[in-house]
């Protein structure tokens, strides 16, 4: 007999289907009188017959025809949403999706696999786990060293050797001896008790992170959970049931309790969870639409699936990755801005950087230098004021290798500590199965990745107040020469006037996230974990500083654009008019006044879409003038900065810049 989970007003309602031939209404009529039979007050309904209707399915919100037969419209166990009238609108309405669904309703299972062994995770790796283009599996190492991890425990258990976390409570009640009988409710209730997060829950591909980075630090074998459990764990991430996991309530240490909590709570069937095929429904209901089990914890397994900085590093990962992305853009968009603002190129010169060799000073230099050097991409644009009067530029452009080039130096330092933390084990206790003991430490503590985001985040937020800065000068007439605002028929029109306004604003809130909140510890648990770091907001106001960062840039991206129209016939060099071209396929000049979101909204994707992007574009010229004026050097690596390998040394007598260990 067939049976579809239904959701209706945020409850899931197991209905059976006696007939084949029942309609969809039915199937409505049905879910609704079923939450009306449950709800004290019949939900607010004197009668099924007086509840208006429609029915989605929950995977894509493809609308169903209520005429059509339940065995021509759906599978068995398929996941539909009851939409009552006036409900979307209601501040009581309970969608099954996350936010930007449509993204999800294109999903495609991978085919491809990456194998996990705790050491080799690179943060584009965790990325792209996290976008669904691969499973996970195991590499036979790791297998061989969880179960031998998992051999410490049966020990300890079986001889009822007192331990941390297996024998014993927990934080305070370390001390509480907790009898063989009572070791799996130990687990299932740490896990229960320590789902006490708040806030929306984080996006699938966020969780898809946390999901595959605890596999990864499970797969070191210093956890002690079972090889068997932690199969099951894979089989989950596989099959994209991702649980309800709030993005606030970690202080960082002891790990990232609260957020691990609600992951282990979907994985034994509790709680919420989400998958491409389901949406948001009960847990239990998710896993066995997917033929998966609940998993039933051991001893320590609990502890192992909770314990660690996680949360913090995953979240990270995505910050560090964006912030590479974007600071090479940057480069590219100040460069086209300096273009329209007729400034010198004098700044970029070889010799200038070789006597203050940083190397991101060096790297943004060379930018700047391949896609503005007249030799070998001539400008029209630079041509018609070879001979001006002018000096100098404002700091705003003549000092960008300094203040960008900081910036990738920063990214560097940042994502050489993500990749240490992505593959190290942050549990308490350890188990070291060479020594047949565990030993209680601190990896847990997450100060390392907190302190390294709070830098990111000042690092990368001054890309955003020097672009704000480009954007001024771009629509001050006194200071561009330019019509005022970049716009015809002044007055009349008010042209790029508030999206100045809206840099500002942003500029301004990133300020506030700026200050660090590593700085600051709560004492929790009793005094037991008397100093936290925090991490999880450090990681949270990262990435909301990034985002700023990137749509500072796309509103400098679509100024300097439209500055080139007031420069026409006149041309750039080569490289700078394809970055204009790519923008103009998605915007279209400003010609007058019209809704400005959506042009800001397109040019921010194509600068973090990884196919269309504005690096994209310039790349190729940016690595054949490499390669013409550094001919000993490989191509450099568009991630070089963001992997914190690149080593440059300069020759100062001739001025070139020397690269090695690429």
């Amino acid at each position: 007999m067939p049976r579809y989970t239904v959701h209706v007003r945020g409850e899931w309602l197991a209905v059976p289907c006696l007939s084949p031939t029942n309609t969809i209404e039915w199937l409505g009529k049905e879910a609704v009188r079923r939450y009306m039979k449950n709800k004290p007050d019949n939900g607010g309904f004197t009668s099924v017959e007086e509840v208006k209707f429609y029915i989605r399915r929950c995977k894509g919100l493809g609308l169903l025809d209520l005429d059509d037969t339940v065995e021509d419209a759906l599978e068995d166990n398929e996941f539909v949403e009851v939409v009552i009238e006036g409900d979307i609108m209601s501040p009581d309405f309970i969608p099954s999706q996350p936010e930007g669904v449509h993204l999800y309703s294109k999903y495609r299972e991978p085919d491809q696999y990456i194998s996990l062994d705790g050491n080799s995770l690179t943060t584009e790796d965790l990325v792209n786990l996290g976008k669904g283009l691969y499973k996970i599996k195991l590499t036979p190492e790791a297998e061989a060293k969880v179960k031998q991890s998992r051999e410490v425990i049966e020990r300890i258990v079986k001889e009822q050797t007192v331990v941390y976390g297996i024998t014993t409570g927990f934080g305070k009640f370390a001390r509480t001896v907790i009898p063989n009988s009572k070791l799996r409710e130990l687990q299932v209730n740490l896990v229960r008790s320590h789902s006490a997060g708040v806030g929306k829950p984080l996006t699938p591909e966020r969780s898809r992170m946390l999901l595959a980075l605890r596999i990864n630090v499970l797969a070191k074998g210093y956890s002690g959970i079972s090889l068997e459990t932690l199969e099951q764990v894979i089989e989950a991430f596989n099959a994209s049931c991702l649980p309800y996991i709030p993005e606030k309530g970690t202080v960082g240490a002891s790990g990232d309790l609260a957020p691990l909590s609600h992951l282990a709570l979907g994985l034994i069937g509790e709680g919420k969870m989400w998958s491409p095929k389901s949406g948001w429904a009960d847990a239990k209901y998710v896993l066995e639409a997917h033929g998966l089990k609940p998993i039933t914890l051991k001893p320590k397994e609990g502890l192992a699936l909770i314990n660690g900085t996680q949360m913090i590093t995953s979240l990270g990962c995505e910050a560090v990755e964006r912030a590479g992305a974007i600071a090479r853009q940057a480069d590219i968009i100040a460069a086209l801005t300096l273009e329209v603002l007729k400034g010198t190129t004098r700044a970029f010169d070889t010799d200038i950087h070789a006597v203050r060799p940083h190397r991101g000073q060096a790297e943004v230099a060379f930018r700047f230098r391949s896609l503005l050097d007249s030799d070998h991409h001539p400008s029209e644009i630079a041509e018609s004021h070879r001979f001006c009067d002018r000096v100098q530029d404002a700091y705003t452009m003549r000092c960008c290798p300094q203040v960008h080039g900081v910036v990738n130096d920063t990214i560097a330092f940042v994502k050489d500590i993500m990749t240490t933390e992505i593959n190290s084990a942050t549990d308490n206790p350890m188990v070291f199965a060479e020594r047949a003991e565990t030993i209680s430490g601190g990896n847990f503590h997450g100060e390392y990745p907190a302190k390294a985001l709070d830098y990111l985040a000042i690092g990368v937020h001054e890309l955003a107040a020097i672009s704000e800065r480009r954007i001024e000068r771009l629509c001050n007439p006194s200071l561009s020469e330019l019509p005022a605002f970049l716009v015809t028929e002044g007055g009349l029109n008010s042209g790029f006037m508030i999206a100045h306004c809206t840099a500002a604003a942003l500029v301004s809130e990133n300020k506030a996230l700026c200050h660090p909140s590593s700085v600051d510890s709560l004492s929790t648990s009793a005094a037991t974990e008397d100093h936290v770091s925090m991490g999880g907001w450090a990681a949270r106001k990262a990435l909301r500083v990034i985002e700023h960062v990137e749509q500072v840039l796309a509103i400098e991206l679509l100024a300097a654009c439209q500055g080139i129209e007031f420069l026409r016939p006149l041309r750039t060099t080569t490289p700078l008019e394809k970055v204009y071209d790519l923008v103009r396929s998605v915007v279209r000049p400003w010609m007058k006044d019209r809704f400005m979101a959506p042009d800001i909204e397109a040019a921010h994707r194509l600068l973090v879409e990884q196919k269309a992007s504005v690096w994209e574009v310039a790349k190729p010229y940016i690595e054949k003038y490499r390669r013409e004026h550094i001919p000993e050097s490989r191509p450099i690596s568009p991630t070089a900065f963001s992997l914190g390998s690149l080593r440059m040394n300069t020759d100062v007598s001739h001025g070139h810049i020397h690269q090695d260990d690429l």
